[in-house]
């Protein structure tokens, strides 16, 4: 990644920023200024203030569209800009974007014939909380942990399902950036026993993390999957536990 460096509003262009979606992380951000219009994305466990009145902002693991504004303070955020009239699917085609099947050990482990791809990842920033407390199990802060946030972008064409899955090593949430998709989660790895389906339009992050924290620290998720309407590009943001 390029950085700028300096004190505050630090700006550092994402390893998957491109022609197609410009990808900034801002760290130490104060009255930082929102020129024209960006989706914002706030990684962290805190609220981010908008600097107009009444005073709200946008919450914790969330996201909105900004336009000629200010954002009050915040530790980190991540900016896409993009345009939504224009087609998405070349992005594919930008450097480091590969099929999934092809980052796999095992390529055998996910379908050539389901047209899902990834950008490179980026570390944006670090966060701590108490996962208990992130996920709803618990009503106050106990053990706060430090985690490393990662970054990356996702495409695919109207139509796909993206594999219907339930592991994962880390807390995600998603944010839709470009064209209509869903987050869709099922009693079984089966597409016929879908229990929620939850429409993305861009600016939209997933409400909150779907998974839930075990007594050994590990992630239980639903079985779940992305579908996408139209062609789609989408943000993933993980939370990958940092060893004390």
């Amino acid at each position: 990644m390029t950085t700028t460096r300096q004190q505050t509003n630090t700006t550092t262009e994402l390893n998957f920023s491109g022609p197609h979606v410009k990808a900034t992380l801002i760290t130490h951000a104060r009255d930082y200024a929102v020129n024209g219009t960006a989706l914002v994305v706030n990684p962290q466990p805190r609220r981010i203030t908008v600097s107009e009145h009444p005073r709200k902002g946008i919450p914790p693991l969330s996201s909105t569209i900004l336009r000629d504004t200010r954002i009050q303070e915040a530790d980190t955020l991540i900016l896409l800009r993009t345009d939504l009239d224009t087609p998405i699917n070349a992005i594919t085609g930008e450097p480091g974007w590969q099929h999934l099947a092809d980052l796999l050990a095992d390529e055998a482990a996910f379908p050539r014939t389901t047209p899902l791809f990834k950008s490179p990842q980026d570390d944006a920033g670090t966060a701590r909380f108490d996962p208990a407390h992130l996920l709803g199990q618990s009503t106050a802060p106990a053990r706060a942990q430090d985690f490393q946030i990662k970054a990356n972008l996702w495409f695919a064409p109207a139509g796909t399902d993206c594999h219907i899955h339930n592991r994962h090593d880390f807390i995600e949430v998603h944010t839709q950036v470009h064209g209509l998709g869903r987050m869709q989660k099922f009693t079984a790895p089966d597409h016929t026993r879908l229990y929620e389906d939850l429409r993305m339009s861009p600016g939209y992050t997933t409400p909150d993390p779907f998974c839930t924290i075990g007594p050994d620290g590990s992630y239980h998720y639903p079985w779940h999957q992305y579908y996408a309407d139209t062609d789609c590009v989408w943000l993933a943001v993980e939370y990958h536990r940092l060893t004390p």
